[in-house]
């Protein structure tokens, strides 16, 4: 990468970045008014890093309400200078708000979270020097291409390091969260931790007592959400920061199974939770990944007669504590009402001629039919962390395929476009067995031609089926039924194709 070059030590160089239009309108109408404007922060680091920003921050010597002066829509609702500008015709998330800040400085954290004053009459480099990490205190001129690196950061983003700007001690009690940020970095970039920023985290981590639980669950759920939530969860524990965060995962740590898991509990939990990652799945799953097996600790008993640990209910005591540690960290409802859903219902495997249509049906009926793929998922996640070779066996494989069949839209007289009281309109028949007929032998013509499936013209053929003998139609009606049990048949030789089962 062309960061690598000497200009690494030099606070001043250049280097070309493509900046979205949304982004540089609004560094050039900062300009265009006679004011300074950088991007600054995440954004620059990422473009250093050939990453897509997930969000775009702007730092300006203009005052908030000098900002607010100049666009057409924005938001000012905080005490630190921020101003939201929107860019209403953007279609893209990250580009709709961009936040743009006045150059400040901040006066003492009493509160270990946010300062007790601002000032907004600094420099760029005052600003700069106030931020968390090296690699976030680089500023980007869009227009003329400068680069502003006070602090070395661009040269540690080169080295992979994560860096406070000055003493990391002053930065944590600054503010607390400051801690779950650098582990949050640490997993998502892969980057390391310098010694003497390590050392100040050890120290520091009591200091995330004070700090509020939203803000802990943001940072833990970024940690859960990157490429290596595992490191990033062995690392806080490490640090004496995952006691703050959530206690119960260090209760699983030597914590051993049976013989068909290689792992202990704790092992087990972070390889399941890292499964889900390699697989990108989605939050919900990666959490009840996390916490599916949360209650072994707690429900761990010696049995003399099996020679061997046992765990019985931890399914339902890990619902419980699921939904515990979820509200402590404020999770909305829909993710603590999910994910203890996922962890309650996680043990359902049974011998493979055991797997029936009614066990499935049951299966669909405990998580409902949006959540039952998300609980085969959880199931991959669980065998992965066993650490057995084969993340779909045969038995999972027919499980998702009973699944499949009894959730699919059956060939049946529900599909027809006219039903029995159609029937009876149409004809002017009085309910009796010939509407019964009646219906499976139009059911046998849509099979064959599904464009007849049109009420208007289902009722003008019900009319004439109408005019038959009983043992004409009961003829039909059988011919319908046996061509809907041939084409069920189809579709189930299919799904169990599809899923490799017989």
């Amino acid at each position: 990468m062309l960061f690598l070059r000497l200009f690494a030590k030099i606070p001043v160089m250049k280097h070309s970045f493509t900046i979205p239009k949304e982004v540089s309108r609004i560094t050039e109408t900062l300009k265009n008014a006679g004011f300074e404007a950088y991007l600054v922060g995440g954004c620059v680091r990422d473009l250093f890093l050939e990453r897509i920003p997930k969000d775009w921050d702007v730092t300006t010597n203009a005052k908030p309400e000098e900002i607010v002066a100049l666009f057409e829509k924005t938001f000012y609702e905080n005490d630190y200078g921020t101003v939201g500008v929107v860019n209403e015709k953007c279609e893209e998330e990250s580009l709709k708000i961009v936040e743009v800040t006045p150059y400040r400085t901040e006066g003492k954290y009493t509160d270990n979270r946010r300062p007790d004053s601002v000032s907004f009459d600094a420099t760029l480099k005052d600003d700069l020097k106030r931020r968390d990490f090296t690699i976030n205190a680089v500023a980007y001129d869009a227009e003329t291409k400068v680069v502003v690196d006070h602090y070395n950061g661009v040269e540690d983003a080169s080295k992979k390091l994560i860096r406070t700007v000055g003493s990391p001690i002053e930065r944590f009690e600054e503010d607390g969260l400051r801690i779950m940020r650098a582990v949050r970095l640490y997993a998502e970039l892969g980057f390391t931790i310098n010694n003497e920023t390590i050392d100040a985290i050890v120290k520091s981590a009591p200091l995330l007592q004070n700090i509020a639980k939203e803000r802990i669950r943001d940072e833990f759920v970024r940690i859960v959400m990157s490429k290596n939530p595992m490191d990033g969860i062995i690392m806080a524990h490490q640090l004496g920061m995952l006691k703050f965060i959530v206690p119960e995962l260090e209760q699983a740590i030597g914590v051993e199974q049976t013989k068909a898991h290689a792992f202990d509990v704790w092992v087990h939990l972070l390889t399941s939770l890292q499964a889900a990652a390699v697989k990108d799945w989605p939050e919900h799953i990666r959490l009840s990944a996390l916490f599916h097996d949360i209650a072994k600790p707690a429900t761990r008993r010696w049995s003399p007669e099996k020679n061997e640990w046992t765990f019985y209910g931890h399914e339902v005591v890990g619902e419980r504590m699921t939904r515990a540690i979820l509200k402590n960290l404020k999770f909305s409802n829909g993710i603590i009402e999910t994910v203890s859903l996922l962890v309650r219902w996680h043990m359902f495997f049974s011998d493979t001629e055991l797997i029936t249509p009614s066990a499935a049906r049951r299966m669909v009926a405990n998580v409902g039919k949006d959540l039952v793929w998300d609980l085969m998922n959880l199931r991959v996640c669980d065998r992965v962390g066993t650490g057995r070779p084969k993340e779909n066996p045969y038995r999972l494989r027919k499980y998702k395929a009973m699944i499949e069949e009894v959730m699919r839209d059956p060939v049946s007289v529900g599909m027809l476009a006219i039903d029995g009281k159609g029937i009876m309109d149409a004809t002017g028949m009085a309910p009796n067995p010939k509407i019964g007929f009646i219906l499976h032998a139009l059911l046998d013509e849509v099979l064959e031609k599904p464009e007849l499936n049109i009420k208007e013209i289902l009722s003008i053929r019900a009319v004439e089926l109408a005019t038959l003998e009983e043992n004409e139609l009961r003829e039909l009606s059988d011919k319908g039924k046996e061509t809907k049990e041939k084409e069920d048949q189809k579709i189930v030789d299919k799904i169990r194709k599809r899923h490799q089962v017989k």
